[in-house]
């Protein structure tokens, strides 16, 4: 396998040297502010990705406002009170997209983050223990015990609530697989991801670097030479 260096130092090329690069790096992971991050606002963003997923990210984003208010402000617990005739009246409310499946996720998801706030204080505080070298692990539980959120939604999910994970877009594929690893184009096994978790944990090792950044740089190593979050 390619080593790390060699990988970033082709990422400084294209992106115009060292201190060009990190300026494009994520925000470094706080896990003190992850586990202050309230529960509606796990619930908030679960919602927002399975909104996103196949959809134009900009439709829900000048929208948010309305999922807010139509959402109760994605408390959990008020969520979970609420009748069938509420739920079915977010099937004709345009101050959203109206998906029957996406809106009764939401459902799904403010019993999930109820639980794991059951088992653990808040879903944020869960998230600050799991580690990254086991993000294969969280993923699966979020699959499992989440409502769409498998896949790259949950990678997105976690990306965007800070927690420090590697993200398999297209571009971070490409580079692992000029690097030398064994893995489809599109990494949708478990197999597969067990192999990028492994490559990960051995660049966090040799670099110590946040898997986050590590993931960005990969991204920005390969592909059209564009600076957008990856």
């Amino acid at each position: 396998m390619t080593s790390f260096k060699t990988i970033r130092a082709r990422a400084e090329k294209r992106k115009g040297g060292p201190k060009a690069l990190d300026k494009l790096m994520p925000d470094k992971p706080d896990l003190k502010g992850l586990a202050k991050l309230g529960d509606d606002r796990i619930l908030a963003e679960m919602t927002r990705r399975v909104f996103c997923a196949g959809f134009a990210w900009s439709v829900i984003d000048s929208k948010w406002d309305g999922f807010e208010a139509a959402f109760l402000n994605f408390k959990p617990a008020k969520l979970s009170f609420q009748p069938e005739e509420y739920w079915e009246g977010l099937l004709r409310d345009a101050r959203i997209v109206r998906n029957g499946a996406k809106i009764m996720s939401v459902r799904d998801n403010a019993a999930f983050v109820q639980e794991i706030a059951k088992e653990h204080g808040s879903f944020g505080k869960f998230l600050a223990k799991w580690p990254p070298s086991n993000e294969v692990g969280l993923l699966d539980l979020l699959a499992k015990r989440g409502s769409r959120l498998g896949g790259n939604t949950g990678q997105m999910l976690l990306r965007f609530v800070g927690w420090d994970g590697f993200v398999t877009s297209k571009d971070v594929v490409a580079a692992l697989r000029d690097a030398g690893l064994d893995i489809a184009e599109e990494v949708k096994s478990k197999g597969d991801l067990a192999k990028v978790q492994a490559q990960f944990n051995a660049w966090a090792e040799e670099t110590g670097l946040p898997y986050s950044y590590l993931s960005r740089i990969c991204a920005l190593s390969v592909g059209e030479n564009s600076s957008e979050q990856h």
